[in-house]
């Protein structure tokens, strides 16, 4: 917990001033026991009504001076503590932002939510806890020891025997916890991974009626994350029970003990019972301090997978010195890349060498699992090539900066993706200062503009979580449009016309055409009829160039394109 601390720097001011006053609170329940000795020895043995009234007031002037501290202190804590949590979730969210997808493949997108949110929340809850205990704790106890010592020194050796008894207790207890708290969060993971692919994936599963698989599915991750929650509460809820049993055994010694030494004159009433207040003060502190044992290994817990998201170095990262390109915009090549996923036997893609030009069509066409997808997320950095380079207007992408090298680039992912809010803000993501011109003309352009004018509220209509209430084919099309009003060197479509019809499809690559006659086009695709206008085909298979040329070079010398072709049309389409 302790890397996390630094999130702490701006509530320096606020943090020193809920010590103090938690030192003050302390000062003043450490006083009032005192006070109180004092009425019952010289007020209401000796029958002084004055001074009852006097050391009564002073005492209630003292009880109100803590609890105003104690409020203030707790207020100021709580402020402390939620700006604590805002800051670390926000440097968290930051952080990850910065991830390639190699990281998120790595720790896992359910395990990301979890430790942004609950593992957060867990530090969060012990740092209010600390804030508000580990002064007044330690001074309670350790105050309350040396004034019980001042009343009757010989009643205090209670304390020897007790507390090494409360501490054992405590330790055993937390012994126990601490790898059940850590295997809890994992659960928690899991849990948090099945229903989130239960409620994305929900269609499927009632398409293939799997609701009772994923009933059992979702109970046996909520039954197994049920039962250590019960274990691990069940070993902390002895605690208290405990604690309770030592602290009124304490308090039968004491009145037993005591009881003998006022009848022996070697105490005072109010003394015992001044004695008793700090006994109860002393055991309370630790039973504070047992508290914070019992929350501590589980936030300790959270802080070590929150520790290990922000030490996670990104794999792909801005050069120290940025390159700027040659002056060519949108020239964009392969050179001998090689590619490996991590872990992977044989490489994804293998030796691609190939150029795209301002005003082309580059096609890239393969069967399933060539290697089509893997190599256009190469070009914006997703991930970084094992050998050889991509570059875009003569430069290595790894050498230009990240948000440099994407701003060349209109990307549209082969799962059409929206978020929820309106048309028109969901075709501005690409372009963030767009004019509803730029906009109409997008949608237009990607053959959007019919269905979004037949909607209620045309540009203004809502688009639900996951684009919902959209078919494939217009969240495709808002897709496009969305890179389209961006006005890019470089547009990649990695298999972004797969839920058009013919039609649809023949007029958006017309459109098209004639949109980005000086960028770079490159499409992905598995339709024959997407990709045969093409300036340049490149045919993929298990992730090597297979052929490249025109559509007409290809069928004559690529038997790996005659065969994509021949499986999708007729022998007179292809004549």
């Amino acid at each position: 917990m302790k890397k996390l601390f630094r999130y702490l720097k701006p509530y320096r001011f606020p943090i020193g001033f809920v010590l103090i006053l938690i030192f003050l609170q302390s000062l003043s329940d450490l006083y009032l026991p005192t006070l109180l000795a004092d009425i019952v020895d010289h007020g209401i043995v000796l029958g002084d009504t004055p001074y009852i009234w006097r050391i009564g007031g002073l005492m209630l002037l003292v009880a109100a001076f803590g609890a105003i501290c104690s409020v203030a202190a707790g207020y100021l804590s709580s402020r402390v503590s939620a700006g604590f949590g805002m800051r670390l979730r926000g440097e968290m969210f930051r952080h990850v932002e910065n991830f390639s997808l190699q990281e998120f493949d790595k720790i896992g997108t359910a395990s990301l939510i979890t430790r942004t949110t609950n593992d957060i929340t867990q530090v969060q809850q012990v740092l209010t806890m600390m804030l508000r205990m580990m002064i007044s704790a330690p001074m309670l106890c350790i105050g309350g020891i040396l004034m019980a010592v001042s009343k009757d020194a010989k009643l205090s050796l209670i304390f020897v025997a007790v507390i090494p008894i409360l501490a054992l207790a405590i330790f055993t207890i937390v012994s126990r916890g601490m790898p059940l708290f850590k295997a809890l969060q994992k659960k928690l993971d899991r849990l948090n991974l099945v229903l989130r692919e239960s409620l994305t994936g929900i269609r499927v599963v009632r398409s293939f009626n799997r609701i009772e698989h994923e009933k059992r599915r979702f109970g046996e991750a909520n039954r197994d994350l049920t039962d250590t929650a019960t274990k691990v509460n069940r070993i902390m809820a002895a605690m208290m029970p405990v604690m309770m049993l030592i602290m009124n055994f304490s308090s039968i010694a004491i009145i037993w003990f005591g009881s003998i030494r006022i009848d022996n004159n070697h105490m005072q009433v109010g003394d015992l019972m001044a004695f008793l207040q700090y006994a109860m003060q002393i055991l309370f502190s630790l039973m504070m301090v047992s508290m914070m044992f019992v929350m501590i290994p589980r936030a300790s817990a959270s802080a070590t997978r929150i520790n290990e998201v922000l030490d996670t170095v990104p794999d792909i990262s801005d050069p120290a010195e940025p390159k700027r390109g040659d002056g060519r915009r949108g020239w964009l090549a392969f050179e001998n890349v090689t590619f490996h996923y991590p872990g992977a036997e044989k490489p994804a893609l293998e030796r691609i060498s190939f150029e795209a030009r301002p005003g082309e069509v580059t096609a890239i066409i393969g069967g399933t699992g060539s290697g089509k997808s893997t190599l256009v997320s190469l070009i914006p950095r997703f991930y970084d090539v094992t050998e050889g380079s991509v570059r875009i207007d003569g430069v290595d992408v790894r050498e230009l900066s990240q948000a440099e090298l994407r701003a060349k680039i209109g990307y549209v992912p082969q799962q059409a993706v929206l978020f929820s809010g309106s048309i028109a803000e969901n075709i501005r993501y690409g372009k963030e200062d767009a004019t509803d011109e730029e906009i109409t003309h997008a949608a237009e352009v990607a053959q959007a503009a019919d269905f979004i004018s037949e909607m209620k509220d045309g540009y203004d209509s809502v688009i639900a979580q996951g684009g919902t209430n959209v078919s494939g084919g217009q969240k495709q099309r808002l897709s496009i449009a969305r890179a389209l009003v961006r006005h890019p060197e470089i547009y990649v479509f990695d298999d972004s016309f797969s839920a058009l019809d013919f039609k649809t499809d023949a007029k958006l690559r017309a459109a098209m055409r004639r949109e980005t006659t000086e960028a770079t086009v490159l499409i992905v695709a598995q339709r024959v009829s997407t990709v045969m206008d093409a300036d340049r085909i490149v045919v993929l298979e298990d992730g090597a160039i297979a052929g490249m040329g025109t559509h007409r070079e290809l069928m004559e010398s690529s038997q790996v394109y005659r065969e994509i072709v021949a499986s999708q049309l007729a022998e007179e389409e292809i004549a």
